[in-house]
């Protein structure tokens, strides 16, 4: 075989390896499109959960991802968890909701909670560590969504028992400005009494006052004429 038949030889053989490939990989692509596509199932959320928007929808869980939910991880969970089994790795609150990713080392197993007020209500359980941190970051991306409602309302009670206590506040100040006016008037009406009556007594002592000093005035007058009267006569004799 001459040069040029080697070259030809080595091209067409890479084509046809490389066209294989390509083949594999399409059908490999087609089937697990289809596989995605009957198996994607959304992560179960709780009834009192808002509805999650298009852009912040949960990922896919395996179809044995979403049977675990089922199954009996909750009670095994809750099993080892008494038992002192297994290592928390990482948990996250948002109101009181949370998300908690737990490790078993003597099967090096994962189990990814979603919990409410310290009720497990999905667990899932993986081997696969990169798995299992990607299902706790989506659970704990959900408490965040969850709480949400509880969080806002936890602050409307604290500002409405804010503003319930400065109504309090108001209202008892309001009474004691009431009570104050109220003792002001009556206090004004017994000093405008012991006014009237005051100016009544004052008009009454200057008319006493004038009669006494008009008697004294006359008595004067007497006691002068009686002096007069008496040094006359004694002059007299």
């Amino acid at each position: 075989m001459d040069q040029k038949s080697k070259v030809r030889h080595i091209v067409m053989s890479a084509m046809i390896v490389f066209g294989g490939v390509q083949g594999v990989y399409a059908q490999s692509s087609a089937s697990n499109g289809t596989d995605a596509s009957a198996s994607a199932i959304v992560a179960q959320t709780t009834p009192a959960a808002a509805p999650l928007s298009a852009a912040s929808q949960t990922i896919a869980l395996t179809p044995d991802e979403a049977k675990q939910s089922a199954t009996g991880n909750v009670a095994e969970l809750q099993q080892m968890i008494h038992s002192n089994d297994l290592t928390e790795l990482r948990t996250s609150y948002n109101g009181s909701y949370g998300a908690s990713l737990m490790f078993y080392g003597k099967d090096m197993t994962y189990y990814v909670a979603l919990f409410q007020q310290k009720n497990f209500w999905r667990v899932i359980k993986t081997q696969d560590e990169a798995r299992a941190e990607l299902i706790y970051r989506d659970f704990a991306r959900q408490t965040v969504q969850l709480s949400d409602v509880e969080i806002r309302r936890t602050k409307l009670e604290a500002q409405k028992a804010y503003t319930d206590r400065l109504v309090a506040l108001s209202q008892e100040r309001a009474s004691r400005l009431q009570a104050d006016l109220n003792i002001a008037h009556e206090q004004q009406t017994i000093v405008n009494s012991m006014q009237q009556q005051t100016r009544a007594e004052a008009a009454a002592l200057a008319q006493q006052k004038a009669q006494s000093q008009e008697q004294l005035r006359a008595t004067q007058r007497q006691v002068r004429d009686l002096q007069r009267q008496l040094e006359s006569g004694l002059t007299a004799h």
